[in-house]
This record gives structure tokens, C-alpha cells and sequence, in this order.
């Protein structure tokens, strides 16, 4: 049996072992490649809509305690705002005062910023409460 090699310098035809699936790898890779990327960068996103979660808590937390030792509505936003790091443009604060309690509700619209991932989601609207005793 002969054998015939092609302008590469590697067996070609059908005696030579793998059959005609040279470069199939490398095609396998170009068409999944993309679409580990794309799922690696959803998973960064909820990762941050998760973090500004966490800050919104974080931020009314320490609003509602601005609130509770008698901080005026103003003082308490600026420490919400400052507190979870949180974009003041996009955090709205909401302070009752009733029987003796103090009732903070902070709502944010966080921002969806990664790239191919985050246009399809739009802003992530987060809200959160907290309550604390007047003192």
C-alpha cells in the first residue's frame, strides 16, 4: 500500500488513521469558545447585581442608624449614599418616623455595565429596608 501526502507534508486519503476529521478540534473550539465567554460574563454580572445587593443593605443599615440617634433626613441620605459606595444618582431614601421607631426604605437601580451581558438586562431595580428604635 502507498502512501499519498499532501502539500502540508501529512498523509492524506482514506488509509490514514483519524479518517478526514483533521482540524476538527479547532472548529469545536471556534463554535464553543464564544459561548463560554458569554456564560462567563453572566456569571460576572450576577455576581455584581448580588455585591450592589449586599451594599443596599449595607446602606440602609446605616441610614436607619443615622435616623435613630435623630440625623436629619438629609444627613441620613448622605450617609446611606456613602456607606455602600453607591452611586447617589441612582439611590432614592425614604425615612418615616412613627411610635417611636424609624423606617428607612432604600430603592437603587443598579447598573447591568459588563459587556454583551449587559444590554440584554437592562437596570436591576434593589430595595431594602431597615428599622431601628428612636433614641
Amino acid at each position: 500500500m502507498t502512501h499519498r501526502f499532501g502539500a502540508c507534508g501529512c498523509a492524506v486519503g482514506p488509509g490514514r488513521p483519524g479518517g478526514s476529521s483533521h482540524g476538527q478540534a479547532t472548529v469545536e473550539v471556534a463554535l464553543v469558545l464564544p459561548l463560554i465567554a458569554v456564560i462567563a460574563l453572566a456569571v460576572v454580572q450576577v455576581g455584581l447585581v448580588v455585591h450592589a445587593r449586599v451594599m443596599v443593605t449595607h446602606a440602609a443599615r446605616e441610614g436607619v442608624r443615622v435616623a435613630a440617634v435623630g440625623g436629619t433626613d438629609e444627613a441620613v441620605e448622605q450617609a446611606a449614599a456613602s456607606a455602600g459606595g453607591l452611586r447617589p444618582s441612582r439611590l432614592q431614601v425614604t425615612v418615616e418616623r412613627s411610635g417611636g421607631r424609624v423606617h428607612l426604605r432604600a430603592h437603587y437601580s443598579a447598573a447591568t455595565d459588563v459587556p454583551l451581558v449587559g444590554v440584554f438586562l437592562g437596570s436591576v431595580p434593589l430595595t431594602a429596608t431597615a428599622s431601628m428604635r428612636l433614641e
